[in-house]
């Protein structure tokens, strides 16, 4: 949806690829306003993508398809290879039989290639993914070098770092604890179940990574790969306590403390690990270094971390006031 939003405000006319899927439902491009347009299509077929691409002829495509959840991608491996690297074949593929009117390609990749190697990373750092999505995404980075080198084509490759919002899947650690704090402090529900709190991430708001993605397509920029991402590396634990340091003030009769703000020993009483949730390899820190992308596309984030978090919990306790509302006028009705 932020992609969509900004290039809307540019005057863009934006089409969207859509997944026939029994879930028809796709409330983040509610909001959307302009000349925008959905139409059916699946990264696993060759031949909708084909038409797509004639019946659009557009001059830029993002391509952001993915099963993008890590957790999910142990469970559904092949499905996370056969849309996260075929689909981004049979993208470069159809894009190249295109010739001379061939877009210019912005190919999503992720902090996830890098595994284990050591932060900060830049886009010189070796990379060992350890999931089956981080593997599927390096094979898709890889290929879009290759057809970038061998054919000429138009293609940048955006590494990004976690980018939230409160438009976040709610399988995602962040808008999980997001969910969970907004609840806990208006009185309904007393824990968040999660997994490994130790891990540390570089974590962004995506409405400052989709500025990225839009620079680096532009016609005065060499196609190349960059690193988008804060260079701030955060726990879960510290996003947990951010969370709740970002509203405790608005409920007193929630936190009777001294004024100056909650701690680790304050809020450890409401999370609840689960082993479930721990994944077969973990990636204990990522935090990349965006020096690159600030000199050559002159882009730095606008959002800090602190701002991030407390859009997100904020985001959610107004959610909750307004389905508390919604409840009230059913029940009067």
């Amino acid at each position: 949806g932020y992609l969509a939003e900004y290039l809307l405000k540019l005057n863009y006319v934006v089409v969207g690829l859509r997944r026939r899927t029994s879930n028809r439902e796709h409330s983040r491009l509610d909001s959307l306003e302009g000349d925008f347009h959905i139409i059916d299509g699946d990264m696993t077929d060759s031949v909708s993508l084909v038409n797509a691409l004639k019946m659009v002829r557009p001059d830029e495509v993002y391509n952001l398809a993915a099963q993008s959840f890590v957790g999910t991608s142990w469970n559904q491996p092949m499905l996370t290879s056969d849309v996260s690297f075929m689909g981004t074949l049979r993208l470069l593929e159809a894009c190249r039989d295109m010739g001379a009117q061939c877009p210019r390609i912005y190919q999503a990749s992720t902090s996830e290639m890098f595994g284990n190697s050591t932060p900060p990373q830049n886009e010189d750092t070796p990379m060992t993914p350890r999931s089956p999505y981080g593997i599927s995404k390096l094979a898709a980075h890889r290929l879009c070098r290759v057809y970038r080198e061998s054919f000429g084509m138009f293609i940048a490759c955006g590494i990004l770092f976690n980018h939230e919002s409160p438009r976040r899947g709610k399988e995602f650690v962040t808008r999980k604890i997001a969910m969970g704090v907004a609840k806990i402090v208006m009185g309904q529900a007393s824990e968040i179940v999660l997994g490994d709190i130790s891990a540390k991430r570089d974590w962004g708001y995506a409405g400052d990574y989709v500025r990225a993605m839009w620079l680096m397509l532009q016609p005065d920029q060499e196609p190349d790969d960059f690193v988008i991402a804060t260079g701030e590396t955060h726990s879960v634990k510290e996003f947990i306590i951010a969370a709740f340091n970002a509203v405790y003030k608005q409920y007193p009769d929630f936190y009777t403390g001294n004024g100056k703000g909650m701690c680790w020993d304050d809020v450890k009483q409401y999370i609840k690990h689960d082993e479930a949730l721990m994944r077969p390899a973990e990636v204990h820190e990522l935090s990349g270094n965006p020096t690159k992308a600030k000199i050559i596309l002159g882009w730095e984030p606008v959002y800090d971390f602190k701002k991030l978090v407390h859009l997100m919990v904020s985001s959610e306790i107004e959610k909750l006031k307004l389905k508390g509302v919604k409840e009230v006028i059913m029940l009067q009705d």
